[in-house]
């Protein structure tokens, strides 16, 4: 007997509102602090990205007609709360509002992702981003508004963009700190500030409504680049620090001891308190989602003496021989994907929910359909990795969303890096007139969605 996919399985797409909306200073929305950032050579402003402002009727036309069950898409706050703590703003409320109608009266199922990087441009000039318990309380009440508003008819949910980032060197940049944010003890403080949010609001969704939530990690599986025992120990910690440790929050209530040891030895303030720690201990997660793009290789030998684990991946990490990659690096590892989705399984017993996965490329500028085989390959490699997981290991997998199924600028303002089975007519530097022009791999996407992962070929 041929294994099947369950009939529930969603197949879908993924975005963000910077990346896709425009509409900079339309429906009352207020400025975030991607709004500052100016075009050039390799990126373009975000007053228009590919206008679904306008356009998300025709978007969702071609995603029905591909045969996507699922959209996850991102409320913008600035939309929804110009100045992230002041008023509400009723007509950026009403948008989302016959955007999500769009999707339901196309049979698209609604995963809402409430934040996506683009803080409010207010909220980071006074208060400095997530580093201030204000803003965890202005997020906090912007999200319980918006699971007011959307959860009735909205089934799936996501807090924080890829979570983990904000455990990272550029922790700042995605928590919109627009001063400090780099020494440790900031960069853990922003991590417990944010997952602080994500508790609340998660805690709030379960106690008021049937809706689920899960958190979502950008999740990079970490190879030794040798059989150096300190490569193996080196990639270990790496995911201790920057997946296990959010994980054992959303499914167990607490941070890693292992994190929470080093912590204390370096005697960090990280600004825990007894109310998260009790938000952490109520919380509950229906699945875990995350990115998967490439995987990394980490060389212990390139990392100085004493070097926080937050920051290894900054030094040692090489290029690995055995993968082919894009050129901006990002190398194709479908087996990467398997072993994520069974080892975080094995680990936590959870439902997952991969909602990115794709291959940027830079592509011709032109009118006729674009022959984009090196993106089927990409996605069937990784699909059949998916189905391996489910079939040969038995992990539990909600369904499958590519990133930028319809061409988006990338997270940097890049459109020449483009991810998409529909091409958009535009560059970094002309808006043109934006028309979508379907890829060859359209029709693959098509074939493989309407077949429920039945015909990768």
């Amino acid at each position: 007997m041929t294994n099947q996919l369950p009939t529930t399985f969603l197949w879908g797409n993924s975005t963000s509102s910077m990346q896709t909306e425009g509409g900079q200073n339309l429906g009352g929305r207020g400025p975030s602090i991607y709004d500052q950032r100016s075009a050039g050579p390799s990126n373009m402003d975000w007053s228009t990205a590919i206008d679904e402002y306008h356009r998300y009727e025709e978007d969702f036309d071609l995603m029905h007609e591909m045969g996507v069950t699922c959209y996850r898409f991102q409320i913008g706050w600035s939309r929804v709360c110009p100045t992230g703590d002041g008023n509400f703003n009723p007509e950026g409320i009403a948008f989302y509002q016959h955007l999500i109608e769009a999707l339901l009266d196309r049979d698209i199922t609604p995963m809402i992702c409430l934040y996506h990087f683009d803080m409010p441009l207010a909220l980071a000039q006074k208060y400095n981003g997530f580093l201030s318990r204000h803003v965890v309380d202005a997020f906090v009440r912007f999200g319980k508004r918006m699971v007011d508003e959307f959860a009735p008819i909205v089934p799936y949910w996501i807090t924080f963009n890829e979570q983990n980032l904000y455990t990272t060197s550029n922790a700042r940049i995605y928590a919109g700190c627009l001063e400090g944010g780099t020494s440790d003890e900031e960069i853990l403080t922003i991590t417990n500030h944010v997952m602080s949010a994500h508790a609340q609001i998660a805690n709030y969704l379960h106690n008021t409504t049937k809706a689920k939530i899960g958190g979502m990690l950008a999740y990079e599986e970490v190879y030794a680049s040798t059989a150096n025992p300190l490569d193996n120990q080196y990639a270990r910690k790496i995911d201790e620090f920057s997946n296990r440790n959010l994980m054992d929050v959303f499914v167990r209530g607490r941070y890693s001891n292992e994190v929470m040891t080093y912590v204390k030895n370096n005697r960090l303030d990280i600004d825990l308190t007894e109310q998260d720690k009790a938000a952490f201990t109520q919380l509950t997660s229906d699945y875990i989602a995350f990115s998967y793009y490439r995987s990394d290789l980490i060389d212990s030998s390139l990392v100085p003496i004493n070097t926080s684990p937050l920051r290894y991946l900054d030094f040692g990490n090489v290029r690995n021989p055995y993968t082919r990659s894009n050129e901006w690096h990002w190398n194709v590892d479908p087996i990467g994907f398997r072993d994520i989705l069974t080892k975080v399984y094995n680990a936590y017993g959870l439902p997952l929910f991969p909602i990115e996965n794709g291959l940027g490329i830079r592509e011709p500028d032109t009118d006729e359909e674009i022959q984009d085989d090196y993106r089927i390959d990409y996605h069937r490699q990784h699909l059949q990795s998916m189905k391996d997981a489910i079939f040969k290991d038995g992990v539990q997998v909600l369904g499958y969303l590519a990133w930028g199924l319809i061409d988006i600028p990338s997270s940097s303002g890049n459109m020449d890096k483009r991810y998409g089975a529909v091409y958009v007519n535009r560059t970094n530097q002309e808006v043109r007139d934006l028309r979508r022009i379907p890829k060859k791999s359209f029709n693959w996407f098509k074939q493989v969605f309407t077949s429920n992962g039945q015909h990768l070929n």
